[in-house]
């Protein structure tokens, strides 16, 4: 059974730093993505990385978030610098074969979400 268990979410004052860990119970998968959930919003996309090397960002967060894996540890982390008020959210990663990082409906797994939350 696949699991995914995110950690390291917490509150933090704007300009600050998180990282957050998504732990792929021990698969490794083609397609690694985190999304996140403010209220009353739709779920977006944040980051994602391919076993290709390739990542991709949503524009809000490129140049202050930065995902990477490890292969090895089945592991993949969000860092999040120069946290804003705005990036208070649920944050999910994700896993499964998708091409389009950014499409949440192509990723078939994912975790029960951690919450983020920046204080002004």
């Amino acid at each position: 059974q696949v699991q995914l268990v995110e950690s390291g979410g917490g509150l933090v004052q704007a300009g600050g730093s998180l990282r957050l860990s998504c732990a792929t119970s021990g698969r490794t998968f083609y397609a690694l993505g985190w999304f996140r959930q403010a209220p009353g919003k739709e779920r977006e996309f944040v980051a994602g990385s391919k076993l290709t090397f390739e990542t991709d960002y949503a524009d809000s967060v490129k140049g202050r978030f930065t995902i990477s894996r490890d292969n090895a540890k089945n592991t993949v982390d969000l860092q999040m610098n120069s946290l804003k008020p705005e990036d208070t959210a649920v944050y999910y990663c994700a896993a499964g074969l998708a091409e389009r990082l950014m499409n949440q409906y192509e990723y078939a797994y994912w975790g029960q979400g951690t919450q983020v939350t920046v204080s002004s």
